[in-house]
């Protein structure tokens, strides 16, 4: 695809459809557009201009303006994306979202909450919280990400086993063509079979097929009684093991399993500075359940726990009130932030496999990581087989780095392919992985995919460079 540059002309006319105080064409001004959260300087570049829209209108004519200029155009939530898809790689319009931040409405009777794409998803739960209902979306950036992030990416998280992604809860959008058309997408019903799911192929597409611009969320009833567990292990392959014996052995559906190495546990201390309960475990296995009926949720506490101590933990923690939850979860939250001050430099990846797989995948990347002297963080959400595991660059040199992890992620990746997996479980493709995905994926998935992406958007406008090529 050839586009144009930002002219003059073009950002006085972007300054007359949302005002010259949302337009900022100056560098320094937005350096801070110019990335996400994936490290590294190759993941870096300038947008030519950072357009601030209030509403679906403003949106549809700055994409109706440069579909017809034929100027690239980046739409970005939050900015805590760990995959590089919202990085303006080819310059053009960065599209934030940051100022479409309203809660529209929330309603009890249905349990809908209608929001617009910058509000963040912690607000979304606080909002439903207070009244007395429930979103399950949880990814741990929940303080810092925008629910249309989320929906873009299909977000996982910690609750995604019991609950499902992000995917899952959204019933309706808004969503505005590459040509400046707005199209209206589902809303409160539960059931819809009209035609083609156009919501599920707008969740997940990366600001490729449209920007987001409203979003019907399902809610559910808030249930009253919660717990986690803590279990310490010595060995990895015992923690690891718990998590598919766990599920099938046990009948009881967690809300979340999640899983952290000590390489994690040991970060997360010197980032909280504060000594961590079992700091010498080679593992944290975390567990929450919740449920409306306080005996039974305490009698599958005690199960989880004997299954626990049955597959040799050191300990089995209980959290059974606010105080002791946030002593047991906080290490697991700050994880990103902890690892991003021992190496300033890291690839946080996203790979996912069948629970089964989850033990055998683990060694695989421990394997790798002496094989290739890079020191590797393993984290995630055990309970769904989605694994972080966390290359750290440490003191080794740029170009040494970019080498040896290209080298170890092939592998890792062929690995993942091997037993049934994919390349991301919840943070997108983006910039990141795209070549990966071209390698792995089905031939015949991709041109469908591009197929799609021409038809809707036959000049290539929306967040170009992402997911794949053309």
């Amino acid at each position: 695809m050839e586009y144009n540059r930002v002219t003059e002309p073009v950002i006085a006319e972007l300054k007359s459809i949302v005002g010259s105080q949302n337009v900022l064409d100056d560098p320094e001004q937005m350096l801070s557009y110019s990335h996400d959260e994936a490290t590294g300087a190759k993941w870096r570049h300038l947008p030519e201009v950072v357009v601030k829209p209030q509403n679906t209108q403003q949106i549809s004519a700055i994409l109706k303006l440069a579909n017809q200029e034929r100027i690239p155009v980046t739409p970005r939530g939050a900015g805590s994306g760990l995959a590089a898809g919202a990085v303006p790689f080819l310059g053009g319009i960065l599209l934030t979202l940051e100022k479409m931040n309203r809660i529209i409405e929330l309603d009890r009777d249905n349990m809908f909450m209608v929001v617009e794409p910058g509000v963040t998803t912690a607000e979304v739960q606080q909002c439903a919280r207070e009244a007395g209902l429930f979103y399950a979306g949880d990814p741990c950036s929940a303080d810092s990400s925008f629910i249309g992030g989320n929906v873009a990416t299909n977000a996982g998280g910690n609750k995604a086993i019991r609950y499902g992604v992000t995917g899952q809860h959204v019933f309706g959008l808004e969503v505005v063509l590459a040509d400046g058309q707005v199209a209206v997408l589902g809303g409160k019903t539960i059931k819809e079979v009209s035609g083609y799911n156009l919501i599920q192929l707008m969740i997940g597409s990366e600001g490729t097929l449209g920007v987001i611009t409203k979003i019907y969320l399902k809610l559910q009833p808030r249930p009253q009684f919660n717990g986690v567990i803590m279990a310490p292990f010595a060995s990895i392959p015992a923690a690891i093991q718990l998590v598919p014996e766990m599920i099938t052995k046990s009948g009881i559906i967690p809300t979340s399993i999640e899983f952290m190495d000590n390489l994690c546990i040991k970060a997360a201390e010197q980032f909280l500075n504060k000594q961590l309960m079992f700091n010498h475990a080679a593992a944290y296995i975390i567990i929450e359940l919740d449920g409306n009926s306080e005996g039974q949720l305490l009698a599958e506490m005690e199960m989880l726990a004997e299954q626990c101590y049955r597959n040799n933990a050191l300990d089995v923690l209980v959290g059974d009130n606010a105080a002791t939850q946030e002593r047991i979860w906080k290490p697991r939250r700050v994880l990103a932030e902890a690892l991003r001050v021992i190496s300033p430099v890291y690839s946080m990846e996203d790979i996912v496999v069948p629970i089964k797989e989850i033990p055998a995948v683990v060694l695989a990347i421990n394997s790798l990581s002496e094989k290739y002297g890079i020191r590797i963080a393993n984290f995630g959400h055990a309970g769904d087989g989605n694994i972080h595991a966390t290359l750290l660059k440490d003191q080794l040199g740029h170009q040494e780095w970019d080498e040896r992890k290209d080298q170890l992620l092939d592998e890792l990746y062929a690995e993942v392919y091997r037993r049934g997996g994919k390349i991301s479980g919840e943070h997108g493709i983006g910039a990141k992985r795209k070549e990966a995905l071209t390698q792995y994926i089905d031939p015949v998935a991709l041109q469908t995919m591009k197929t799609i992406k021409r038809a809707l958007d036959p000049n290539g406008i929306l967040n170009p460079g992402k997911i794949f090529n053309l």
